[in-house]
């Protein structure tokens, strides 16, 4: 490793050691710290070329630590997307993730408003648009807010 190289590669080190880093995320840090662009890029290659850089393990352990929020697969598309991470490779992610997207909605719910079955249309919009923002499709928040019983 040539000498130069070695001051952003362990700055690289140093904040992979914290948690996992999107290859993008990655860059944007090491720019703000200053390094040139050509460092920054030798550095990413040698990082990928020993997998300690791997834009396909973020994401799996980025969508599994979202599920546990709970979070829905919209939103988590999202955040992988805002990550810098390929669409393709964020919907895979997601695709095998093993989660149960309606049940996850229904946790939530109850978490947030309780068990009670909502009646009143304004509360029930409000718990809706909640469900809509964590990132439920349309489907899944219909399931979390309808009698368990009638399903």
């Amino acid at each position: 490793m040539k000498g130069q190289l070695l001051p952003i590669f362990d700055q690289a080190l140093s904040l992979l050691s914290y948690r996992e880093h999107a290859k993008k995320e990655l860059e944007k840090k090491l720019k703000a710290k200053g390094y040139e662009e050509e460092e920054i890029n030798k550095t990413i290659l040698k990082l990928e070329e020993i997998n300690y850089l791997n834009d396909k393990r973020f994401a799996e352990i980025f969508v599994r630590s979202r599920v546990s929020k709970p979070l829905g697969a919209n939103r988590i598309l999202q955040e992988l997307m805002q990550k810098g991470i390929d669409n393709q490779l964020a919907k895979y992610a997601i695709e095998n993730a093993e989660a149960d997207w309606f049940e996850l909605a229904l946790q939530l719910k109850v978490r947030r408003f309780g068990e009670n079955l909502c009646t009143d249309f304004k509360e029930k919009g409000k718990q809706s648009r909640y469900l809509q923002y964590r990132g439920f499709n349309f489907d899944q928040i219909k399931y979390a807010l309808s009698p368990q019983d009638e399903l």
